[in-house]
């Protein structure tokens, strides 16, 4: 299935129900006033998270989802049925916005969310209602409200722990297909990955962590450059970047500036995602001698003056990835404690860039 991570829709929530004007009129009741039930509500749309989900691909298909219009009342002090409600699944880490504002109305972080994003209408009222002392026979009754109506853009954020940013051809999707089961597309040529790929990392014994693999950024993604610009907002709610560099590039001269380049990129996308913890994961050792990358890695951390965590690694030799992975998970479990400690949710929307916004 096809990879879509935007989609605009249509909702359209049920009509209530119209009140019935009736009177009883039974052999031997010859006062049997009024009868007239009230109508059903009509049925409301719902959008919920579901972790079977990854696309927003049904969505294109069809545009228009309809809740079910609420029953008219009848007599005999009979009730409309009430609408069924519409439910529409959607990924976890779905945002949705009013498309005539732009206005958020949800985002849905945990399985089972469920957000409502049209409102049934209230039913209407049988004559039954408005019997009183002083008008026994009334023939007044009122109409079901209308449902409201909608016109939303849905957008999806992965909801991954680290992220995996890099030049195209870095050895990022090796990198994933070896520390999890997933299967990105990986050949010798750029732009391998065109979609972003999402694998489970088991370090241990109920310790794991979730690695997202973006298409390799270039100069001016933030600006919609290659396919950088479309994917940046997979890694804004990760809590870790691991910046993967080919350190056989070295000998062209371009490692170091890659390296401030993909940097600038982050920030001019999200002043946020800037700021976030990123690691310098030097790859592709397997073809150097020990003391090669010792001073390749020597190199780049003094011209790049890289004061964080600097790992040497080969994406096809996973023993060397170990040390890495379980910074990683320390890390991450740290961040944990520190939301739960903050009582907050570890995929808070506050942790996003609060400018987000969309082109409707």
């Amino acid at each position: 299935m096809k990879f879509v991570d935007e989609a605009n829709l249509r909702v359209e929530a049920g009509d209530g129900g119209h009140g019935s004007l009736s009177f009883r009129r039974e052999k031997y009741v010859p006062h049997g006033g009024p009868d007239g039930g009230d109508g059903g509500d009509g049925g409301s749309v719902y959008l919920v998270a579901d972790h079977n989900l990854n696309t927003l691909y049904d969505y294109r298909v069809s545009r228009v989802f309809k809740a079910e219009r609420g029953g008219n009342g009848a007599g005999k002090n009979r009730t409309g049925s009430k609408g069924s409600e519409r439910h529409l699944p959607v990924p976890i880490g779905t945002l949705c916005y009013a498309r005539e504002t732009g206005e958020l109305i949800g985002d849905l972080t945990h399985d089972g969310d469920k957000l409502l994003v049209a409102q049934g209408g209230f039913h209407g009222l049988g004559n039954a209602r408005f019997k009183s002392s002083t008008n026994q026979a009334p023939r007044k009754t009122t109409d079901g409200t209308p449902g409201e109506i909608r016109e939303l853009h849905l957008e999806l954020k992965l909801l991954a722990d680290v992220g995996l940013v890099g030049m195209p051809n870095a050895g990022k999707s090796t990198l994933l297909a070896g520390v999890s089961g997933a299967r990105p597309r990986i050949a010798n040529y750029p732009f391998t990955t065109l979609n972003p790929q999402v694998g489970v990392v088991s370090v241990g014994a109920l310790r794991s962590f979730t690695l997202v693999d973006l298409p390799g950024l270039i100069e001016g993604a933030a600006e919609g450059v290659g396919l950088g610009h479309r994917f940046l907002r997979h890694i804004q709610r990760t809590r870790l970047l691991f910046h993967v560099v080919d350190l056989l590039d070295f000998d062209s001269g371009d490692v170091v500036e890659n390296v401030r380049m993909i940097a600038d990129e982050l920030v001019r996308f999200s002043p946020q995602l800037g700021e976030r913890p990123r690691w310098l994961v030097l790859n592709k050792t397997e073809v150097l001698d020990p003391e090669e990358v010792e001073e390749l890695r020597d190199k780049i951390v003094a011209a790049l003056e890289w004061d964080g965590p600097v790992y040497t690694v080969s994406a096809i030799k996973p023993d060397t990835l170990k040390p890495l992975l379980s910074d990683a998970m320390d890390h991450l479990d740290a961040e944990r404690e520190r939301a739960q400690a903050a009582g907050e949710s570890y995929n808070s929307p506050a942790f996003e860039d609060e400018d987000d916004d969309f082109d409707a």
